[in-house]
């Protein structure tokens, strides 16, 4: 890793600081990941149970037992998975806004213009430049 990409980094960890985001490794969302975890897999274990009870026996009164087990195993796996996907999406989607919210303070302090001249950096200049060029070039 070069110094300025360490340096970015050392700026972005201080912005999230500052934003007082939670880390999601220490939050309570790694908790409900968790248990959607276990109750996909919880799900699909009550499902290999119910096949196994309702095909060795021939009792209607147990099968109908297994159908039940079978119905809420799938139950389980459903809700497992929904809170999962939440619980993952939130924290994805949190650390993307704040990296959002980082590039676009860099962007802006990079737009800035120069105190002794008013100008903008040539380099900002330079990616303008090229950006409306690449949107043209997109166009046609």
């Amino acid at each position: 890793m070069t110094a300025t990409s360490d340096d970015r980094t050392q700026r972005f960890t201080q912005e999230l600081e500052k934003l007082k985001i939670p880390d999601p490794a220490a939050a309570r969302s790694q908790l409900w990941i968790r248990l959607g975890v276990v109750g996909m897999v919880l799900g699909v274990a009550l499902g290999v149970i119910a096949y196994l009870m309702s095909h060795n026996t021939s009792d209607p009164l147990v099968q109908r037992d297994a159908l039940t087990i079978a119905l809420t195993g799938i139950a389980v796996a459903v809700v497992g998975s929904a809170v999962f996907l939440r619980y993952s999406l939130t924290n994805f989607l949190r650390f993307w806004l704040a990296r959002q919210a980082f590039d676009l303070n860099t962007f802006g302090e990079r737009l800035a213009p120069a105190p002794a001249t008013g100008k903008h950096t040539t380099t900002v200049e330079d990616q303008i430049q090229h950006d409306h060029e690449s949107a043209a070039v997109a166009r046609g």
